[in-house]
């Protein structure tokens, strides 16, 4: 009872560096950055975040990789 209803899936640290193609320190540096979403709950285990907010947070916020670039030009 009294717990929030999820909007979509959840993603943790795991795969957000994964989404991000960042190590663990990297990972810690972004999440306090002021445009990183909060996350959508914090459990005993750790923080979740909604796999839609860190999507658009990559969309709007990261560069794309010179790999990423390549294969658009």
């Amino acid at each position: 009872m009294g717990e929030p209803e999820v909007p979509g899936p959840l993603v943790g640290p795991g795969e957000i560096m994964i989404m991000l193609g960042v190590g663990r320190s990297r990972f810690r540096q972004i999440t306090v950055q002021p445009h990183f979403p909060r996350p959508f709950q914090t459990l005993q285990a750790g923080s979740v975040w909604l796999r839609s907010e860190v999507e658009a947070y990559i969309r709007d916020y990261r560069q794309p990789r010179p790999a990423d670039e390549e294969e658009q030009g």
